[in-house]
């Protein structure tokens, strides 16, 4: 992608259920790319359900595995970071809340911070309390249960399914997809330019024809 072209549209599809979504944001607070960003919250199980995966906590070894490369990761970038005492969690509300106050990069990020840097149980009133008192916000005024609240977020992650969006955190400039923490320093690469993303083995793998079935 040159850089005096004009910029495609950029998304950042998230779940907070996802650790790895919390350590991509935060990263992105402290490093911000050099485009805007859409911030747009997706239900995790959804995508799974689309594509017929299963989630990381649901492969009981992969589960543990993943808690702790998630926290040697942010030790390793100084990022602050606790798991929550339950995972996986409902996030269905958090999502919620999110988008009724406006999907803000301020709310996204306290709303990650109370559940990655707290050690609190998710699912718990006292969370639950905690994360309104943080935003200052009263549950009734929000009217979470919103049919247009539901229906958006309902939309958002269908949307995604039939965009190809198979896991979060994922982020898309135009047609390329960007999935996880670790695809960062490829995501700016493509921003400046980078002809290696266009090199004749990348243009190869999208050629690489699917070999045995199981």
């Amino acid at each position: 992608m040159s850089t005096s072209e004009p910029r495609p549209p950029a998304i950042f599809y998230f779940d907070v259920i996802s650790p790895w979504a919390y350590l991509m944001e935060h990263a992105l607070r402290r490093a911000p790319l050099p485009i805007t960003l859409e911030l747009r919250p997706v239900l995790f199980a959804g995508l799974l359900n689309a594509f017929g995966h299963k989630g990381p906590a649901e492969i009981e070894r992969k589960r543990r595995f993943t808690y702790e490369l998630c926290i040697w990761t942010a030790q390793q970038q100084g990022i602050p970071f606790v798991m929550p005492s339950a995972h996986p969690f409902n996030p269905l509300r958090y999502l919620r809340l999110i988008l009724a106050l406006g999907t803000t990069p301020q709310a996204v990020s306290a709303v990650f911070d109370q559940l990655f840097t707290t050690g609190c149980d998710p699912d718990s009133t006292e969370a639950w309390q905690a994360m309104l008192a943080r935003l200052d916000v009263s549950e009734a005024a929000l009217k979470l249960d919103a049919p247009e609240i539901k229906a958006r977020l309902r939309d958002n992650t269908a949307r995604a399914a039939a965009d190809g969006i198979f896991g979060v955190p994922t982020i898309t400039v135009g047609d390329r997809l960007f999935w996880g923490l670790d695809s960062l320093p490829m995501l700016r690469a493509c921003l400046e330019g980078d002809p290696g993303l266009d090199s004749p083995a990348m243009q190869a793998a999208a050629k690489v024809r699917f070999g045995a079935a199981r």
